[in-house]
């Protein structure tokens, strides 16, 4: 009975570690979620979004990339949080305000176009 405790808590725990983040992890959540802010606000062309989004991305491999995607999700939710959908100019304001911020300094990927 204890061998089969032990198997299952390593195997419980080895999936466990695949969701955790570490500090670089948390970093590129943050980077990605402000990639996807200055999507929604319009600042980015379709290549902008694809180039900075692989270059947050690129460096891990898929399930850890998903888990990083996951995370910035929900990082970019947590930002909506209390302001209604149609709510455009409130969405609008928390997501510049979002992009302006010393979380998002070191993206640069805005694209004007005149």
């Amino acid at each position: 009975m204890r061998t089969i405790l032990t198997v299952l808590l390593l195997i419980v725990t080895s999936h466990a570690s695949a969701l955790a983040l570490g500090p670089e992890d948390f970093s590129a959540a943050k980077r990605l979620t402000c990639v996807l802010a200055q999507d929604t606000l319009g600042y980015l062309t379709e290549d902008d979004y694809g180039d900075l989004t692989d270059e947050v991305l690129d460096e891990y491999d898929t399930a850890q990339g998903d888990v990083i995607y996951a995370k910035a999700l929900g990082f970019y939710s947590g930002l909506m949080f209390g302001i209604p959908e149609r709510d455009k100019a409130g969405v609008q304001a928390r997501l510049h305000g979002f992009v302006s911020s010393q979380a998002c300094s070191s993206v640069v990927g805005i694209s004007y176009r005149l």
